[in-house]
């Protein structure tokens, strides 16, 4: 459904290092960088999240996260620690959430902005099938 997506940041090098950690552990990285933005995604020149420097910029309120697919737990896992290193906040701790699914596991985190991410390995089931 979801061609790509942006999130505004206050301070670009330290938003980049944060999903540099947390989108590497998920098999993404960097496909382009300029002066006031870097893409993200799996191709050169291709990105499917962006982050734009947005000096007084504020994460959209109570409600909006982002998840963002991972290939296996493990990457789940490596998602979650990687990006608390860099300055993350944890918002959900690596683990199953029956809630959602037998097989959903997932990891929660707020990035230096405020803005609220998910890593989820669902095994091909959907929460709402």
């Amino acid at each position: 459904m979801l061609h790509h997506i942006s999130f505004p940041v206050a301070d670009l090098a330290k938003a980049g290092a944060f999903y540099d950690a947390a989108l590497a552990a998920l098999g993404y990285r960097r496909v382009f960088e300029d002066a006031t933005a870097i893409g993200y995604g799996i191709e050169d020149g291709k990105d499917m999240f962006c982050l734009k420097f947005r000096p007084g910029s504020a994460a959209p309120g109570p409600g909006f996260h982002l998840a963002f697919t991972a290939p296996s737990r493990d990457a789940v896992d490596h998602f979650h620690s990687a990006a608390l290193a860099v300055g993350g906040a944890d918002n959900g701790a690596p683990g199953l959430r029956p809630h959602y699914g037998a097989h959903y596991y997932a990891a929660f985190l707020v990035d230096p902005d405020g803005h609220q991410i998910e890593a989820v390995i669902n095994n091909g089931i959907q929460p709402w099938a």
